[in-house]
């Protein structure tokens, strides 16, 4: 068991589904992207996902893009997720870094995941890895008690689902729509039959992204998973406000927004 897996049992057992929240570090600064991630625990996010900008993000859309090349114009690496990391964690959430495979590949698997138990990380998400592919990873992270989280889609075949299931701790990633990341005006359907058949291949606990934007959103896929994961939504309001104080009002209310959706308040 890890912290992540602790929490999310533990809000299971309050009668609830988790709000995960998103913010890629480095926007628009190191120092203010953590400061952000720190008002979102404050203001109800329940686990923090530390976004690791990079170059060419295939499930990204264009506000999360725009955001990773920010932080990366700015000098962002791979290191600064480590701080942002452990602030998270002082500030009373477990945190898992976002992160495609090349930029960990690149900083050495052992040094990554080493680094990021040091401060308290939890684990990965591993948006373009596949438990197939990931062998490398796995070692490197079982060897620092850290959480493999893979993804599964709308495509996915019952012998991925299964393969995935297994392969994964923490949660499984299920993407609610086949495409990238971004506020959409609804959350599919298909999203609840993709959780349900998950479980059923042998997952555990199921969080969904891609496209909760509203609360009224989160409450209906806080129905059905075990977490309710956000990410363009909330980096909107670090991208709509230049002033810091602004963004970080704008996204207290936000948060709050959403954690009244998965607390049955929307």
């Amino acid at each position: 068991m890890s912290a992540l897996t602790d929490r999310l049992d533990q809000i299971k057992a309050e009668g609830r589904s988790a709000l995960i929240g998103y913010l890629p570090v480095g926007y628009p600064t190191v120092e203010r992207s953590i400061r952000a991630m720190e008002v979102m625990v404050e203001a109800g996010v329940d686990i923090v996902e530390v976004g690791m900008p990079y170059s060419d993000p295939v499930l990204d859309g264009p506000t999360i893009q725009l955001a990773a090349e920010a932080a990366l114009g700015n000098g962002t690496r791979v290191a600064d997720a480590f701080p942002a990391v452990a602030a998270v964690v002082a500030a009373g959430a477990p945190a898992v870094v976002m992160s495609y495979y090349n930029p960990m590949l690149q900083y050495g698997l052992d040094r990554f995941s080493e680094e990021l138990a040091a401060v308290g990380g939890s684990g990965v998400i591993t948006p373009d890895l596949t438990p197939d592919t990931g062998h490398d990873w796995t070692v490197a992270a079982q060897a620092n008690g850290l959480d493999q989280i893979y993804l599964v889609a709308p495509s996915s075949t019952a012998e991925r689902l299964h393969l995935t299931a297994h392969a994964t701790s923490g949660f499984v990633y299920a993407a609610s729509i086949m495409g990238v990341t971004g506020e959409r005006a609804s959350v599919g359907d298909v999203a609840e039959r993709l959780v349900a058949d998950t479980r059923a291949a042998g997952a555990p606990r199921v969080c969904v992204g891609l496209g909760v934007t509203t609360g009224v959103h989160a409450a209906k896929v806080a129905a059905y998973a075990d977490g309710v994961i956000v990410g363009s939504a909330l980096v909107r309001c670090l991208i709509d406000n230049d002033d810091e104080e602004a963004a970080l009002a704008a996204l207290r209310v936000k948060v709050a927004e959403l954690a009244a959706g998965v607390r049955g308040n929307a």
